[in-house]
């Protein structure tokens, strides 16, 4: 939807290129600035929360709030060259819709590769998994660790662990350690429920 509104920004700009067009007033401006004003507070407080809860929903309204502010700077921009020279900038205003038009279709790209490894249930980054088998490790008893398997399910990561163990521990004391492995795991990193 998002790509399908920067391809129709892009195409509306230039398609009233030829039509004389009547030349935007100076209050023009104030609404923009306060677009810009509340979009900025919000992007930043969306993304803040966003990577502190994980929520790649929260994260995509942000970039959202971003193409906002960054289209109403583009506009802006085009409003006072517009306002500065009407006679030499007439055009202004089409460029800079088409200017938007990518920002869109650019911000519209990035949104989809971010949320559609957590739609896909794709590995987190090798960083966090390489963290969670030192974690494992770390566990005394702890051998080694042969598969670890994690996956983000809504705003928690499921892990599972292979753990390699003392062969000749009963099947009590393996399970105990297993135990004491999962709540240091769960203790340690944020997001990985118990």
């Amino acid at each position: 939807m998002l790509r399908a509104s920067g391809i129709l920004i892009c195409y509306e700009s230039f398609r009233p290129l030829r039509a004389s067009t009547e030349h935007p007033r100076l209050y023009a401006i104030w609404p923009l600035i306060g677009s810009i004003a509340v979009k900025s507070g919000s992007s930043l407080a969306k993304f803040a929360y966003g990577r502190r809860l994980g929520s790649a929903a929260l994260l995509a309204d942000a970039w959202y709030d971003g193409v906002e502010i960054i289209s109403g700077l583009v506009n802006l921009i085009a409003l006072a060259l517009t306002l500065y020279d009407p006679t030499h900038f007439a055009a202004t205003d089409h460029w800079g819709g088409f200017a938007v038009g990518l920002i869109v279709l650019c911000t519209a790209l990035r949104v989809v590769r971010d949320t559609s490894d957590v739609f896909m249930d794709a590995m987190p980054n090798q960083e966090r998994i390489e963290r969670i088998r030192n974690m494992a490790l770390s566990a005394p008893g702890v051998l080694g660790v042969e598969k670890t398997y994690t996956r983000k399910i809504g705003l928690q990561y499921n892990v599972e662990l292979h753990l390699e163990v003392d062969p000749n521990l009963i099947v009590q004391e393996s399970h105990d350690l297993a135990t004491r492995t999962r709540f240091l795991i769960c203790e340690q990193l944020d997001g990985v429920p118990t």
